[in-house]
């Protein structure tokens, strides 16, 4: 499903100054509820998470945010790791008077909110984690490429002109790198132990992460804060390609209406929830 059209309002372009560097963000109007975090992955800016961000916005403010280094902000003169990305989402939350926000991560950004969770516990009201890349699913490098590479192809053509101006910018060598560390860093340990309200929803077509068999078998593992849903059809970007059935996943959690299966988009199933 797409998302609505486009309004012609209701969000705007602004900048902050996140350690002496210019980082971009886009903010709507809506004020009422606890504000929203969208994180977006490696290489790429916020742009992609904008179509599920809109879909969102009535429950309140979202902040979709270009971290330092990527898209309109700021470059850096090196690639920032994931702890230090993590700072840097403090700081966006300080700088924002944010004392506290459920953040929406889509894979790099699901490894930077687990980092933000672990270590300021107290400014995660909750916690969503799309597709939650990482680990020993992606290893080795050479693994990871292929798995990369098949996603390409089951994304939405729609993805493109998106994604690829972004990756461009950011260059090679340096998305390599960081997708090196990102390969490394353990999702599901973090996750299995998230100190926080935690909703993970996965691509049933995401070659990046493991088999919904193998998903249903994790998710048993879990604590009982954690919530695990499936996409239908969805490849890794499921912010960009299914905006509203993410959308109504999140929008049932943060109802805490989640086992009420009718309130649930079509394409839409929850593994593992209590």
């Amino acid at each position: 499903m797409r998302a609505p059209p486009r309004p012609g309002d209701g969000w705007v372009d602004a900048r902050l100054t996140v350690g002496g560097t210019s980082v971009y963000f886009r903010r709507s109007t809506h004020e009422d509820g606890v504000p929203l975090l969208h994180l977006h992955g490696f290489a790429i800016s916020g742009s992609y998470l904008m179509p599920t961000a809109r879909v969102l916005a009535a429950r309140g403010v979202n902040v979709v945010p270009d971290l330092p280094g990527y898209g309109r902000s700021e470059r850096r003169d090196h690639v920032l790791d994931i702890p230090a990305l993590a700072e840097c989402t403090v700081a966006i939350l300080d700088a924002l008077d944010i004392d506290q926000a459920v953040l929406v991560g889509n894979s790099m950004g699901c490894a930077i909110g687990l980092e933000v969770a672990h270590s300021a516990p107290e400014r995660v009201q909750r916690l969503v984690l799309v597709s939650p890349a990482g680990g020993v699913h992606n290893q080795p490098m050479g693994r990871a490429i292929g798995q990369l590479a098949r996603d390409v192809l089951r994304e939405s053509t729609r993805m493109f002109p998106v994604a690829l101006p972004d990756y461009v910018r950011f260059g090679p060598l340096n998305g390599l790198r960081l997708f090196a560390e990102l390969t490394r860093f353990p999702s599901l340990e973090r996750l299995l132990h998230t100190p926080v309200p935690t909703l993970a929803v996965l691509g049933t077509r995401d070659p990046l992460l493991p088999s919904p068999d193998r998903i249903r078998e994790v998710a048993r593992l879990a604590p009982e804060h954690l919530t695990v849903a499936l996409v239908d059809r969805a490849a890794h970007a499921v912010n960009f390609s299914h905006p509203v059935e993410l959308a109504g996943v999140i929008g049932a959690w943060l109802d805490d209406a989640v086992g009420d299966g009718s309130l649930l988009p079509p394409g839409v199933r929850v593994v593992a929830a209590t």
